[in-house]
């Protein structure tokens, strides 16, 4: 099978992605397929390496891990079969604290803080039906990080269940986060290193 042999406008799960071979990476939003875009350029990759490595660092024997794309985020209840999962998804960056959520696919359930690092290209898709799947399913905060602008946006999810946007930030300023308290991350430090 091929990936021009796929039906876009028809409703998959889990199970049918296990069964892909394809070169082309797919995410699977309420059972529809997006295809991914082509390779991040070299910029989106220095910035996701930075901050895997900053959390890397930060959380050296705390109880959370951090996982960076390619890596399988299956936004279901734990005992769902692959048959009935119907939203797969790679986030740049996954921080998990719930250790029983992780198995050797990936990720099943709702991980605390998902990093998407734009790219030329995928802007609608991270914005609207990510934005609306991570809320959904409860991710605690969504941070966006625009590489060309080298501005960042964090959604924080409210005792309602919604998100509150914070100011867009930028060089200078720095991130901080209940989920992991004392992490601090120095977007100036951060996207000077990504340009190097």
């Amino acid at each position: 099978m091929q990936l021009s042999d796929l039906d876009f406008d028809k409703t998959y799960t889990y199970a049918d992605y296990l069964q892909w071979t394809f070169e082309d990476r797919l995410e699977i939003l309420k059972g529809k397929l997006f295809k991914m875009t082509p390779a991040p350029g070299r910029f989106h990759q220095r910035l996701s390496g930075i901050l895997f490595k900053k959390f890397s660092i930060f959380l050296e024997r705390k109880p959370c891990h951090v996982y960076s794309a390619p890596f399988d985020v299956r936004f279901s209840r734990k005992n769902a079969s692959d048959e009935t999962i119907t939203t797969v998804l790679q986030p740049d960056i996954s921080v998990i604290c719930d250790l029983s959520k992780l198995d050797d696919r990936g990720c099943i359930g709702t991980p605390d803080i998902v990093v998407e690092i734009l790219s030329p290209g995928n802007n609608k898709k991270e914005l609207r039906n990510k934005y609306e799947i991570y809320e959904e399913a409860g991710v605690q905060e969504y941070w966006i990080v625009w590489p060309v602008s080298q501005s960042f946006l964090k959604y924080t999810l409210n005792e309602a269940g919604k998100y509150i946007p914070s100011k867009v930030l930028t060089s200078g300023d720095e991130v901080t986060t209940p989920v992991l308290p004392g992490f601090v991350l120095n977007l100036e430090e951060v996207f000077e290193e990504a340009s190097l």
